[in-house]
């Protein structure tokens, strides 16, 4: 417990000091982000914001962990970092990667389009693709590998991708992980359009993964004190939990800068990484299904998008909502920002609050 505070409140420091010093060094470089033409008329006056502050955040992170795991392992009360946990991180810098380039590509271009639709799928798959390879790897000394051929919702349900042997359950795996990855990285990234918006969602959703990691790791299977139908078969929860925690707090740190009025936008680098990491979440945590709920905001602005699309092809041009994603519609409805992202950050709550509720009930009726 000692380690998951200091990692969470290194990360919130490193972020809260970093931010600012990463804003300088953009505003010199004249790093600044573009604004769709399309896009409400009240986001113009963002233009040139500083953009690309998702390198703060997975900074942050990274050097939140890796230092408290060096500091606790010279303490002798941890045996430094786990397999489950480098895997986590994996996943979110490489998305921070594929959203480096594309952020990078708009500022030295000069046009709000970056990487193109295959470049970026492809990055994405590639990274979803080694980190899911690599996750049935690596069993401990119990057997257990950072994640399951089993489809989850709590933990591992009885559908199992290995149906028919190990080699296709390999595949299949592979393939759903990057659907989630894919799904996850997306939704945040539409949900990056007002200030402050995806970096406040963001927080409650890890979080809840921050507090599911403590209790997966005080229910696990092994312990002579927990009945053998509610343990919880995850690899290294308590890590996990530490990268959740600082994942609270280089977002914290950020947001007091990204809050309205933006200093400094996160951009795909940010966006991506965040997906990424919560896919990560959903996937070695054993909780993949609850993923829909506990980012049911992200679900919800993604669904506005495939909705408004799908409609418009059918109908030959006519729209569900004013502007899609759905943050946008209520910003021509008249809405404030500020007030669109408060308003979206508490159904971000409520989504998250019935999750953890879902999540607890499950081990109380088992």
């Amino acid at each position: 417990m000692i380690a998951l505070l200091a990692g969470s409140a290194s990360a919130l420091l490193i972020a809260f000091v970093g931010t600012p010093l990463f804003i300088r060094l953009l505003v010199n470089k004249s790093y600044g982000q573009f604004i769709r033409d399309d896009g409400p008329t009240a986001h113009h006056t963002k233009r040139g914001t500083p953009t690309m502050g998702g390198a703060v955040i997975v900074g942050a992170v990274l050097l939140a962990y890796f230092t408290t795991h060096l500091v606790m392992s010279m303490a002798g009360t941890s045996t430094g970092p786990t397999v489950s946990g480098l895997l986590l991180l994996m996943v979110m810098t490489g998305m921070g990667i594929v959203g480096f380039f594309d952020d990078y590509i708009k500022i030295s271009k000069q046009r709000s389009l970056g990487l193109s639709a295959p470049a970026k799928i492809a990055g994405q798959t590639l990274v979803g693709i080694i980190f899911a390879v690599l996750a049935l790897q690596f069993p401990n000394a119990q057997g257990r590998t950072p994640a399951s051929t089993a489809v989850s919702f709590i933990r591992d349900t009885p559908i199992d991708f290995a149906f028919a042997g190990t080699l296709l359950g390999a595949i299949l795996f592979v393939l759903w992980s990057n659907l989630i990855i894919t799904a996850a990285t997306n939704g945040v990234n539409l949900a990056d359009g007002l200030d402050g918006l995806a970096a406040g969602a963001a927080i409650l959703v890890f979080g809840a993964y921050m507090l599911m990691g403590i209790w997966q790791s005080n229910q696990s299977c092994g312990s002579p004190r927990v009945p053998g139908n509610v343990c919880y078969e995850v690899r290294d929860p308590l890590d996990l939990a530490l990268i959740a925690g600082a994942m609270c707090g280089a977002l914290v740190g950020f947001l007091w800068w990204n809050t309205s009025p933006a200093k400094i936008f996160m951009g795909d680098t940010g966006s991506l990484a965040i997906g990424g990491a919560i896919a990560g979440f959903a996937i070695l945590s054993r909780t993949q299904l609850l993923l829909v709920i506990m980012a049911g905001l992200f679900v919800m602005i993604t669904l506005s998008v495939i909705i408004q699309v799908g409609y418009f092809k059918l109908t030959g041009g006519k729209r569900v909502f004013k502007m899609a994603p759905l943050q946008h519609h209520f910003e021509l409805k008249g809405w404030q920002e500020v007030t669109v992202v408060v308003r979206f950050w508490i159904l971000a709550g409520l989504f998250v609050a019935v999750a953890l509720g879902i999540f607890y009930a499950e081990w109380v009726v088992g």
